[in-house]
């Protein structure tokens, strides 16, 4: 099976998150920080083998879905119409976890700073591909916004779809006011996303009421 270029690019980030373990596994403390609170204090910890590992693995199963789903999705022939934006938003996700992965490689070498504060420029720039991703999505059962109404309906899926671009946009311009204020940063980044999410579950089902429902 040839692999497309994100597809490679993607594969070769999750390569090297290995190798990277590898490398710092030695100087890693026996519990490695693997969650922090609001606060930004440690509030959790794992093994030393999966401080160095668990991110190369969820990299290594997340490459396999994004190379089965597309292929074997019974609407591929859309994706294909989008894939583009696809490809673009796989790259950007896996450099976001080699991004997150470095941060807490870092956190437990001893460097210490605001983990949210840095996470937020890079989950702007990810919130932002998903919605250029979702507003250009064509309809399938793998990538979008996939409720029972916009999976039922066309229409509804567009509509749906149009207003989760503009809303996850704005969520990723949200998510750089963590940067400016760090106390606050996790409300700015988890607040935005979850109205959006909502918000769109909600117009879906009105969408599909009023063109099925309404109209009979």
């Amino acid at each position: 099976m040839k692999l497309k270029f994100s597809e490679a690019v993607a594969l070769f980030l999750v390569v090297m998150s290995f190798f990277v373990g590898v490398y710092f596994y030695p100087m890693l403390p026996d519990k490695v920080a693997s969650h922090w609170g609001i606060g930004g204090e440690v509030d959790g910890y794992i093994s030393k083998f999966w401080g160095a590992y668990l991110m190369p693995i969820i990299g290594a199963i997340l490459w396999i879905l994004f190379l089965v789903i597309p292929r074997i999705d019974p609407k591929k022939h859309n994706i294909e119409k989008f894939r583009k934006h696809f490809d673009r938003f796989i790259v950007l996700l896996f450099l976001f976890l080699i991004y997150i992965y470095g941060l807490t490689l870092a956190w437990n070498l001893g460097v210490r700073f605001s983990l949210i504060q840095w996470m937020s420029p890079a989950l702007a720039i990810l919130f932002f591909s998903a919605g250029v991703l979702v507003s250009n999505a064509e309809p399938n059962w793998s990538i979008g916004i996939r409720t029972p109404w916009t999976l039922s309906c066309e229409k509804v899926w567009k509509k749906t779809h149009k207003t989760g671009g503009v809303l996850f946009k704005i969520c990723g311009a949200m998510a750089l006011l963590g940067m400016v204020w760090p106390m606050y940063a996790v409300w700015f980044v988890l607040a935005p996303i979850l109205i959006a999410a909502v918000f769109t579950v909600v117009q879906s089902y009105v969408e599909y009421h009023r063109e099925h429902i309404t109209k009979k």
